[in-house]
């Protein structure tokens, strides 16, 4: 078959004969699979989103506990709920993280027009996944499978591609794109947390109250 066929392939359907034996399988054209991986990726950020949401209501449900046990001059259940504040909102940042590049490969394979933008998009789109699939495995293991199901789909089609049409792969440059991905979506998703988060109290990670709060 050829470089373009299979890039986006006619299907004329099987023949009589072959429709009763059952016999013929259509290729799935690699345009198609790309499509299908970007679907698969929405609907797990749309997921992600809803964690997102998830955390925010824990957040303010913890942060609350912490001004009202500062209010008590409680600081030994203050310190407790502020560490816990601390890793909801590490958990935060990562699945933000994650959010956000995987909006911006998702917006990357919506692009792809031909087969000469597989290697410089599917490439790093890939690596993303894989990092993202790996930082995310023990906080948010339901997201596991999927990310890796759709890492295996870009990957197949990237085989198929290149050893179809013959196209080299830049793997430094793949992965210096990728990172540039990851640290571009981990400084927005740092600011999103300033910005959607309230501060926790000055000192009560340390046990002190602070000054406005032990009059």
């Amino acid at each position: 078959m050829g470089f373009s066929e299979k890039w986006e392939r006619k299907d004329e359907g099987p023949g009589l004969m072959d429709r009763l034996r059952g016999t013929v399988r259509t290729p799935t054209p690699l345009k198609s699979q790309i499509e299908v991986a970007n679907r698969q990726i929405k609907l797990l950020i749309s997921q992600l989103d809803g964690t997102v949401n998830r955390i925010k209501q824990r957040d303010a449900t913890i942060f609350r506990a912490v001004v009202s046990a500062l209010a008590r001059h409680d600081t030994q259940h203050a310190a407790v709920y502020a560490n816990e504040l601390t890793e909801i909102r590490k958990m935060g940042k990562m699945v933000t993280q994650a959010e956000l590049a995987l909006e911006q490969i998702s917006l990357r394979l919506g692009t792809i027009t031909d087969l000469g933008d597989i290697a410089t998009t599917l490439a790093p789109a890939v690596s993303v996944i894989r990092n993202m699939k790996d930082s995310l495995r023990s906080t948010l293991p339901e997201a596991d499978r999927e990310m890796g199901e759709i890492s295996g789909l870009l990957s197949s089609v990237l085989i198929d591609a290149s050893a179809t049409g013959g196209l080299s792969l830049n793997f430094d440059a793949a992965n210096e794109d990728a990172q540039k991905v990851m640290e571009e979506a981990a400084a927005v998703a740092e600011q999103r947390m300033k910005d959607s988060f309230p501060e926790i109290p000055t000192g009560v990670l340390g046990g002190r109250v602070p000054e406005d709060l032990s009059a």
